[in-house]
């Protein structure tokens, strides 16, 4: 999550520990001052450069199914697994039950699962306002108001139907992830293969879990309201060409600007 904050919020900014990355990062592009509220959601080991720590850990879509695998407690996790799948899934080292029950998923049993794998209500949170963990949201603002969403909440909103998957961006709306999650948790393994051809037989078991966890972590995580129009986005164009858009954009957009 980044976004551009007013230079008094990034002066509330609250202090972090040692080897944790800063909630705010000055930046100086084409002349202009800007203070921007950064956190990432990516898992970040020892030995990597920096050595950067970050709270949003585990919360990417692959790792966040292991979480969702582990706060289900006494099989509630199989409410977002699809009915008819029988397997085990692998996050690193560890590995986690994941088979479906007769009965299939449940949307909104599944929705309670990923709240709670989020942590939305966790006490560490010693700031006025959070996102989920105890980490700060940035204050908000009009830099929150308009977002830009890539990596798998495009690929998915493209597998399940609501975005074209030749486009290089759509607007969307986070109900739009839950209305396909709906559709999705409804079905079985067969009949999701089915509806679903361009989805990997992989992917394919985890799918209701992945659409319900992408509408939590918008609506519940980071507080985005559920009929707030947002850009999903796969390329953006640069002069007649189009760029993927990955962290090495980003990159190499504040190396030049800084040059």
């Amino acid at each position: 999550m980044a976004y551009a904050i007013s230079e008094k919020d990034a002066a509330k900014a609250p202090q972090v520990s040692d080897g944790e990355d800063s909630y705010v990062k000055k930046l100086v592009l084409k002349g202009t001052t800007y203070y921007l509220y950064v956190h990432r959601c990516w898992y970040q080991t020892v030995g990597m450069q920096g050595g950067a720590r970050t709270r949003y850990l585990h919360y990417g879509l692959l790792a966040a199914r292991a979480e969702i695998l582990k706060a289900g407690e006494n099989s509630d996790y199989s409410n977002c697994m699809l009915d008819g799948y029988h397997g085990k899934y692998q996050y690193g080292d560890d590995t986690f039950e994941a088979s479906g029950s007769s009965s299939g998923a449940t949307y909104s049993k599944c929705r309670a699962v990923a709240v709670r794998a989020l942590k939305v209500d966790e006490p560490a949170c010693t700031h006025m306002k959070c996102t989920f963990g105890g980490v700060w949201n940035g204050g908000g603002g009009d830099g929150q108001k308009n977002l830009f969403v890539a990596s798998f909440f495009y690929d998915r909103a493209a597998q399940a139907g609501f975005v074209n998957p030749k486009a290089a961006v759509a607007k969307v709306k986070p109900s739009d992830f839950e209305e396909a999650a709906r559709r999705v948790c409804k079905l079985n393994v067969k009949e999701a293969h089915a509806t679903y051809p361009d989805v990997s037989e992989e992917d394919i078991p985890f799918l209701c879990m992945d659409l319900v966890y992408q509408h939590t972590l918008l609506v519940d995580g980071f507080g985005v309201d559920p009929y707030q129009d947002i850009t999903l986005v796969k390329k953006v164009r640069y002069g007649n060409s189009f760029v993927e858009a990955a962290w090495p954009l980003g990159s190499a957009i504040e190396v030049a600007s800084s040059s």
